[in-house]
């Protein structure tokens, strides 16, 4: 596993932060089904026996509601409705199923001991009974419909093809270790059949073989609980590993489901996978530090996710900041038009910002362990820097090879093929990490194979949606070389070009927003400016010093960066495009990485801290 893909350590792990408009129409449209799971439980955990209302689909429907969602059960229905679950009932948007008696539940007696967790009694009830020909007609009505196991693979694996032919637009699922053990086969099918998977450690490990083994198709997720150990997040064949959150555990009942229906709450409502399993390991930490299913039925939102112990947020000079952006001649959006660029109408166009946007990153070299020097060198005849080499390099073959940019030619990308793009007026290949952008290129084009998208599909597919921004933004999370940044960074940035155009090739919604594009520029300027303070001495000195960080230090000052940006977005009433263009525009051609900045030519030179000492976390990274 590579640095940035073993990221968090000392992370405080709660929830992305939106703007209110945000949350409101994601939130509106986020709405979760869940197959199975209202049990009526006894609990025995340090000397205590508690009679609990339980279930697979319980927790996972409370979960999702706790985080912002509508949730609907399908599942027996008890008349009249047992005191212990009538606060789920109130709760559900729908409680659907056939009714029964409350003796016919599922009931589940659990022995706690440490983190083992004993079935004294387990007896599914009326749940076995339930019939494909029970559900409604339409389940694209949905935002997504989750599968608990019935406690019988066959019967869920019926389940999961009835739920696609009924419409089903996402289809997840989960398993119980006794049906791996008797019919690993048929879950492996399953998985196949279902868009997300959830399971723990010795489920992946019987299936998989090892943890290191787990993929996914192209396009699909995983999710691995570890226990005390956290999770691990599957996207094809990228693993992220997340810690868990230190909790004192007095109930872990419900647990891994309740993870699973705080990460389905987070992906409904557009937040990268990575970012929905942040929050839910928050969640799920909460919970079991109550009994039952006590912390999800509070009347409050889920926690919030706070920046890292080791930097703080100004929220004074982040106003005073913001006062100035709103006002600011160089806040104005880019059309990504010019000499760089394909012009207006060209038939490539969507095939060139695919492919390009795809390589903004990793524009500098090292020595030594220590930031050296940034890419600039000539080509076409100009002298340009970083993405502008990028983009002109790219630029290049729109006229005599068209193609180029198609995703069939950029899986089968050479070496040669590409030195020969990067190549400057010199000859030389000034490309830092060459290798890490042909390999980028390669698994975009596989990727996008796989899937059988195309740039186009994507677009039009997005432009139907009456949530255009964020389903692009969900499409691409499921490409290589876009999806594996849990900020998006690039993303967002394709998102505000194909915005931006003078084609208006994607149109958001009321109450869309892209949120920040966190790049090295823009984090320098925050430090700069001191909208971002570093609190941790040791990290303060190695950002002065330029030395190679790792992923856990860049991550706490980017995530910082992250949310003053977003805050700066929110009290400037400015788009993002315009806030980022700002940032992006002042810490380059005023605050650069080799000279002395130009304070006197800067817009914020009478606001800005001038932390001249500061410079951008240094890691080697695909994201950015």
């Amino acid at each position: 596993m590579s640095a940035e893909q073993s990221l968090f350590s000392r992370y405080n792990y709660q929830s992305i932060s939106f703007s209110n408009a945000r949350e409101r129409i994601l939130h509106n449209l986020a709405h979760l089904f869940v197959i199975g799971g209202a049990s009526l439980d006894t609990l025995h955990f340090k000397g205590q026996t508690v009679r609990s209302a339980g279930g697979a689909g319980m927790y996972t429907t409370m979960a999702a509601i706790r985080c912002g969602a509508k949730a609907s059960m399908f599942a027996p229905r008890p008349e009249p409705m047992p005191a212990e679950l009538d606060p789920v009932a109130k709760k559900l948007d729908q409680w659907l199923g056939p009714v029964i008696p409350a003796e016919r539940l599922p009931h589940f007696e659990i022995q706690h001991s440490g983190d083992k967790a004993t079935y004294l009694v387990a007896s599914i009830g009326a749940e076995g009974e339930l019939t494909t020909e029970q559900l409604p007609g339409d389940l694209s009505v949905f935002d997504c419909v989750h599968l608990t196991p019935l406690g019988n693979s066959k019967l869920q694996q019926e389940f999961v093809i009835a739920c696609r032919a009924k419409g089903a637009r996402l289809i997840s699922s989960g398993t119980y270790l006794c049906t791996i053990k008797d019919q690993p086969e048929l879950i492996r099918r399953t998985i196949e059949l279902c868009d997300l998977f959830f399971m723990n450690e010795e489920e992946a490990g019987l299936l998989f073989g090892s943890l290191d083994q787990v993929r996914t198709s192209a396009g699909n997720l995983m999710f691995v609980t570890l226990g005390a150990k956290g999770v691990i997040v599957v996207q094809g064949d990228e693993q992220t590993r997340l810690p868990a959150t230190g909790a004192r555990v007095l109930d872990p009942t419900g647990a891994g489901d309740t993870f699973c229906g705080a990460t389905l709450a987070g992906l409904m409502q557009g937040l990268h996978p990575v970012m929905s399993a942040l929050r839910a390991v928050s969640l799920a930490a909460e919970e079991i530090e109550s009994v039952g299913p006590a912390a999800l039925l509070l009347d409050k939102p889920a926690p919030k996710t706070l920046p890292d112990e080791r930097v703080r947020l100004d929220h004074e000079q982040i106003e005073r900041i913001s006062k100035i952006v709103s006002v600011a001649e160089a806040a104005k959006a880019s059309d990504f038009t010019g000499k760089d660029f394909p012009p207006a109408g060209h038939p490539k166009t969507l095939d060139y910002f695919f492919a390009t946007i795809l390589q903004q990153f990793s524009f500098w070299e090292t020595i030594e362990d220590h930031y050296d020097h940034p890419l600039v060198a000539t080509i076409d005849g100009d002298l340009l820097k970083g993405s502008a080499y990028l983009f002109r390099a790219f630029r290049l073959p729109l006229d005599n090879d068209p193609d180029f940019y198609s995703p069939q030619r950029q899986a089968a990308l050479t070496r040669d093929e590409m030195l020969k793009l990067f190549r400057a007026d010199d000859g030389s290949d000034p490309m830092p990490a060459f290798d890490l952008h042909l390999e980028m290129a390669k698994r975009y084009g596989r990727e996008m194979i796989a899937t059988g998208k195309t740039p186009q599909q994507i677009v039009e597919r997005a432009k139907k949606s009456e949530t255009p921004l964020k389903t692009f933004i969900g499409e691409l999370d499921q490409i290589g070389g876009y999806k594996e940044d849990p900020l998006r960074k690039k993303s967002n940035l394709l998102a505000l070009v194909l915005n931006q155009r003078p084609e208006k090739f994607l149109s958001f919604a009321e109450g869309e927003e892209v949120p920040p594009v966190i790049d090295y520029h823009t984090m320098r300027g925050c430090l700069r400016m001191g909208l971002v303070e570093i609190l941790d001495e040791s990290l303060k000195e190695k950002i002065q010093r330029r030395q190679i960080v790792n992923a856990d230090e860049e991550w706490a000052i980017r995530y910082a960066c992250y949310l003053a940006v977003e805050d700066v977005v929110r009290i400037s009433g400015k788009s993002l495009g315009a806030v980022d263009w700002f940032f992006f525009a002042y810490s380059r051609q005023r605050c650069p990485e080799m000279s002395e900045p130009e304070c006197a030519k800067c817009a914020v030179d009478d606001v800005c801290l001038h932390r001249k000492d500061l410079f951008q976390p240094v890691l080697r990274t695909t994201y950015y």
